[in-house]
């Protein structure tokens, strides 16, 4: 990605809700191709529709094609969102809806702008054998845990079948050799309703938390994540800041908002308050880090997700505290060691 094309693509996300001053991309196609890496597709259609932005024949058409495909995956797990609702109902479930095609339904201007592949519910431990089975009789086979994600450091199951991916949590986010637990999240809830049907949806300060979470445990590598913090704090411009500050320290893993939350202002524009970032800043020498893993150039041609390498350094380099990465890191290796040997030496 050119250094034109990231500036031409940002300014399109910088500038939201408003159109960008900059004329429409000189490198259209590789405009494009980031807009679709980064699950932005659907939203730079509309988003360049509002900006009178026109490109080349051939542009145009790559681009539709990726709004197009977008959408139509997005509307496939909106299907299967509503049926596992429906199917956690019939248990008196009412789960908390994260992420996904319910977040880009409250927040983008149409629902179906911001690419999602899966559906996530968060439930009370209590409730997870219950909606466990509600869900297979959707048809949908649980997953065996994927190497590196269970026991203490798992956070959710996986149900999979032709109708898409679930993932039941409970517990909201697992990272860094650390948990963010659901319980308080769960008891601050509060009670919405989707296309008829009874819903929860974290509080907006709980979920801004998550979300910055859930962006910098993955690296920050598609800045769909960095523009549903933008988005959220557009729709809730009293947000209770000291509140955000606190939910981010209780949860230890203050270090995962701030990485987020200061892209987000940085790159975005977002309206994060500078004393917020202050309260929540690392030190000295993880801000310099961040700076070199999250550069505008480094996050727009998602470099870490090409380089495993550099990907485990990031992580342990920036992980709020060394401890628990540590042994999580130790843990991971004997997992790793222990899937390679023959089956009668496991037990």
């Amino acid at each position: 990605m050119t250094r034109l094309g990231a500036r031409d693509f940002l300014a399109l996300l910088r500038a939201w809700p408003d159109a960008p001053a900059s004329p429409p991309p000189v490198d259209a196609e590789r405009f494009v191709r980031a807009t679709a890496r980064h699950g932005l597709a659907g939203f730079a259609v509309h988003a360049a529709e509002r900006a009178g932005w026109v490109f080349p024949e051939a542009a145009s058409e790559l681009l539709r094609r990726e709004s197009m495909s977008t959408a139509a995956r997005a509307i496939r797990v909106h299907a299967l969102l509503l049926r596992s609702v429906d199917a956690l109902a019939t248990v008196g479930v009412v789960p908390v809806l994260l992420k996904g095609p319910a977040l880009a339904r409250r927040l983008y201007p149409e629902p179906f702008l911001r690419a999602t592949t899966d559906v996530d519910l968060l439930v009370a431990g209590a409730q997870v054998e219950a909606a466990s089975r509600a869900l297979e009789g959707l048809g949908l086979a649980r997953a065996p845990e994927r190497p590196g994600h269970g026991g203490e450091h798992s956070h959710h199951r996986e149900f999979q079948g032709p109708a898409g991916l679930v993932e039941l949590h409970f517990r909201a986010l697992v990272g860094y050799g650390q948990a963010l637990e659901a319980d308080a999240l769960l008891a601050h809830a509060e009670e919405a309703e989707l296309e008829g049907r009874r819903v929860r949806y974290l509080r907006a300060e709980e979920e801004l938390v998550y979300l910055s979470l859930h962006a910098s445990n993955h690296l920050l590598q598609r800045l769909s994540w960095l523009l549903d913090l933008k988005l959220l704090l557009l729709a809730h411009p009293r947000l209770r800041w000291p509140l955000v500050v606190e939910v981010a320290r209780a949860s230890a893993l203050p270090h995962l908002a701030w990485y987020a939350l200061e892209a987000a202002r940085r790159l975005l524009g977002a309206p994060v308050p500078s004393e917020v970032l202050s309260e929540l800043a690392p030190p000295r020498w993880q801000r310099l880090l961040a700076s070199r893993f999250f550069s505008e150039e480094r996050l727009l041609g998602t470099a870490l997700v090409e380089h495993k390498a550099e990907w485990a350094a990031a992580k342990l380099l920036l992980a709020p505290r060394a401890g628990p990465m540590a042994r999580y890191a130790v843990w991971r290796l004997g997992e790793a060691v222990r899937a390679r040997l023959p089956s009668a030496l496991r037990r």
